[in-house]
């Protein structure tokens, strides 16, 4: 019996490790708003990207080459608005349960492996697993949820002089971070499901006798 739940639990490990990856990718790209605009100085239609922690402002060189400037921003800057530093905080929060997630299903395979057997289902450590990656999950889904309403709202943000970019696009759309959080946020559910049936299961096998 152990063996063929083992096999569940590698399933919904790797899901977890894929959805932390995913996770950690997208908090970091700035692609989750791509912002449309004529630059005031050049009179040329240019792209930005609006990510949590960065915004880049994308510029067409010579031979077609396009050159990225990039800006840093964290949450103690005045000029972001709430939405953005609850989607900071939001996704921390998601890599670290995520992280989190990982270890204690390292923790019990490894157990599984040795031939480990609980009393019940309380005292298995599948389920901190499961109900970390399913909070994960939960929080991906608000920082996705916030970052679409802001562009449904087209809610502006007064960036400073020094990054050369407008409060407000003339048109903007979803970015592909956007894409990998929602992939990420359903591996993180997918997973968290997975232990949390596969520990009610382990929990009902009968203990074995010596």
């Amino acid at each position: 019996m152990l063996k063929k739940h083992y096999r569940h639990q590698m399933g919904g490990f790797a899901l977890t490790t894929v959805a932390w990856l995913l996770c950690c990718i997208s908090m970091g790209l700035p692609q989750w708003r791509v912002w449309y605009y004529e630059d005031p100085k050049i009179f040329k239609p240019t792209v930005a990207f609006v990510g949590i922690w960065r915004a880049c402002v994308v510029h067409s060189g010579n031979n077609t080459k396009e050159i990225r400037i990039c800006h840093q921003y964290n949450y103690r800057d005045n000029f972001l608005p709430l939405y953005i530093r609850i989607n900071q905080h939001l996704l921390l929060m998601s890599s670290f349960l995520g992280l989190f997630g990982k270890i204690t299903t390292i923790i019990a395979l490894w157990k599984v492996c040795m031939g480990r057997e609980w009393r019940n289902a309380i005292c298995n450590p599948f389920s901190l697993s499961g109900i970390l990656n399913i909070i994960a999950s939960s929080f991906l889904y608000l920082a996705v949820l916030f970052n679409y309403i802001s562009i449904m709202r087209k809610w502006g943000i007064a960036f400073p002089p020094s990054f050369h970019m407008p409060s407000h696009p003339d048109t903007q759309k979803i970015g592909s971070a956007m894409v990998l959080a929602i992939t990420a946020a359903v591996f993180f559910l997918i997973s968290g499901i997975i232990c949390l049936s596969s520990n009610l299961a382990i929990g009902k096998t009968p203990r074995s006798k010596n």
